[in-house]
């Protein structure tokens, strides 16, 4: 019997509300599918199974709070017959909390395209989302068109408000945060990188391109980050037990500022093996669905190291709180025309401060600095990445 458990959706997650199952006891499912929602204090996130199986029985509750790890279903394995008898729920003895009932109002017969997060906000205002129109991507409900919709009905209708995300979210940073900052030796290294080569073979590449399909710097940053973590691979995994993990793929965490407040930082898969093209939709195609609440358990727990950029925000240069427990975390700021000897001549050069956080325990300055270097040099040679 397989046991399908809570999975950490973040280093910030201790605990998980189930919002909805979408499968039910008998339904054959496949590794990478999608099979519950899941409310964390950042953001309705859709989890998927790691195994193939066919569901035996689902052990948490829709509304139950559980601590993560906690076993949710049973599944049987390919070829595993059914037991006998019903093997009893497996679990906390004590449940940390137990939500009252949920409006019955999510329920779907056959699956309508809803962003968990359209679909958590519809259980709190208890709208019923059948009769609400989609207009998200292939037709998806929003949490907007949710709240829309909620909107046009009758004042008398509308439920309390529902308690504040944003000050949850910023706890559970804030705990993340300090237990990085309490458990992790940071040090902390910078670069100043010219960008003129990057900046000229963007516009080149865009000559062709439509405005909205262009590409932006962030793109090739992070290509570059990917480069850098694989000859730097202690940059490029997690601590835990102890010890250091490597990575088996770069999956770049992506720190994206939400609207309500807070932010998330999910993953960015495989940058190492994609274009540069294929970063650029990624990585819009992430923040996208990142602010529209429609995050899968993977991109939340994947990570392996993490990029902030604040470029957009006027700031020089940003030394960031590694998240635990990756062991290194890399900070953009903006490109700004400053002097800059190249050649033996004063010139005025567009330049970019990458900075560098990571774990002592891991790593050294000297790793780092190579780590730096590397990155520096990838952005020489833009058309390489």
């Amino acid at each position: 019997m397989i046991e399908f458990r809570l999975p950490a959706l973040g280093s910030d997650m201790d605990e998980g509300r189930l919002i909805q199952w979408l499968v039910q006891p008998g339904d054959a499912v496949r590794k990478g599918q999608v099979i519950a929602v899941v409310d964390t204090a950042k953001a309705a996130i859709d989890v998927e199974c790691w195994n193939d199986g066919v569901v035996h029985q689902l052990v948490t509750e829709t509304g139950q709070t559980v601590p993560v790890g906690t076993v949710m279903a049973l599944l049987r394995a390919p070829g595993e017959a059914a037991p006998a008898a019903a093997r009893a729920p497996i679990g906390p003895a004590t449940p940390t909390a137990v939500a009252a009932t949920p409006s019955p109002a999510v329920a779907e017969t056959t699956r309508q395209r809803v962003s968990p997060a359209a679909r958590q906000r519809a259980t709190e205002l208890g709208l019923d989302l059948a009769g609400v129109a989609g207009t998200g991507p292939a037709g998806a409900v929003t949490r907007e068109d949710v709240e829309r919709a909620a909107a046009q009905r009758p004042k008398a209708a509308a439920p309390a408000p529902p308690a504040d995300r944003a000050t949850e979210m910023r706890r559970s940073i804030a705990a993340a945060m300090s237990r990085s900052k309490r458990e992790i030796p940071h040090y902390y290294l910078s670069e100043a990188v010219p960008m003129r080569k990057a900046l000229d073979w963007l516009r080149a590449a865009n000559v062709q391109r439509p405005v909205t399909a262009r590409l932006l710097p962030a793109a090739l940053l992070l290509k570059a980050v990917a480069v850098a973590a694989r000859e730097v691979a202690e940059m490029n995994g997690f601590y835990v037990d102890g010890s250091f993990r490597p990575g088996g793929a770069v999956h770049i965490g992506v720190a994206i500022s939400l609207r309500q407040g807070g932010l998330i930082a999910p993953a960015l898969h495989d940058v190492g093996t994609r274009s540069v093209h294929e970063v650029m939709r990624g990585l819009a195609d992430l923040v996208q669905r990142g602010r529209a609440g429609s995050l899968r358990s993977s991109e939340m727990s994947d990570p392996t190291i993490t990029v902030t950029n604040l470029g957009e925000q006027s700031v020089d240069s940003v030394f960031g709180v590694i998240y635990p427990p990756q062991v290194a975390l890399v900070g953009f700021g903006r490109i700004a025309e400053r002097p800059w000897v190249e050649d033996g001549r004063l010139t005025v050069m567009p330049v970019l401060t990458a900075s560098l956080s990571a774990d002592h325990r891991v790593s050294d300055g000297h790793r780092g600095a190579r780590f730096l270097a590397r990155l520096s040099d990838a952005l020489q040679r833009p058309e390489a990445l």
